[in-house]
């Protein structure tokens, strides 16, 4: 590809929205990055990774999250401050090394709420994955050995602890398809038809 592009990929647990975006990210011969962005953070900031994975698409849900929200405006937080190992500021820097990758290369970025970090880059092609529950189940049963009712609860969780880490830096419903440039039920598609739907999108939107 001649031209940088970016694919931020949004997913409900179960709804092999990672597994779409690392098979896009094989066919179209580029980066793809979820985990790895802790540890590009890690590095671009001198800050322990364990705190980027301790605070990794979660918040703390206390009286004062909902009453404050910390949208994100891209200020870092200097080391001199007592807040420099914040919640806020790991956030910060995540979202620091996510613009920097978007202006380096093509990839495909899993999460993190990528898509508001890039939302004013206009290489950008953001996409939320999602499925019905009895869909999500299933994948997740493939995973995850529990009980069906723990397994629908340990899901559950996970989409809520994602929703509110989004409206959280975002001020945004994260399931709010307003926020995304294509949504694919990837129960409808397959795993191998939402990427070729996101390829079509590339093409018709860059052209690719």
């Amino acid at each position: 590809m001649n031209n940088k592009v970016v694919i931020t990929i949004a997913r409900q647990y179960g709804s092999g929205g990672r597994t779409v975006g690392e098979m896009l990210s094989k066919d179209m011969g580029i980066h793809y990055y979820d985990k790895e962005l802790i540890k590009l953070a890690s590095e671009e900031s001198g800050i322990n990774e364990r705190l980027f994975v301790n605070a990794d698409e979660k918040v703390k849900m206390t009286k004062l999250f909902k009453m404050v929200k910390n949208i994100y405006t891209g200020q870092l937080i200097p080391p001199e401050s007592d807040n420099f190992v914040s919640d806020k500021n790991l956030f910060n820097y995540q979202a620091k090394v996510i613009k920097n990758l978007a202006e380096e290369e093509s990839c495909v970025i899993v999460g993190r709420c990528a898509d508001y970090v890039l939302k004013d880059y206009d290489n950008v092609l953001s996409v939320f994955v999602h499925a019905p529950k009895d869909y999500c189940m299933e994948q997740a049963a493939k995973k995850v050995s529990m009980p069906s009712k723990e397994l629908e609860k340990y899901i559950a969780k996970i989409d809520k602890s994602r929703a509110d880490y989004y409206k959280f830096y975002t001020g945004r419903e994260w399931t709010d398809a307003r926020n995304y440039d294509l949504c694919l039920d990837s129960s409808k598609l397959g795993f191998e038809r939402c990427v070729e739907e996101i390829k079509a999108y590339i093409k018709v939107r860059f052209h690719e």
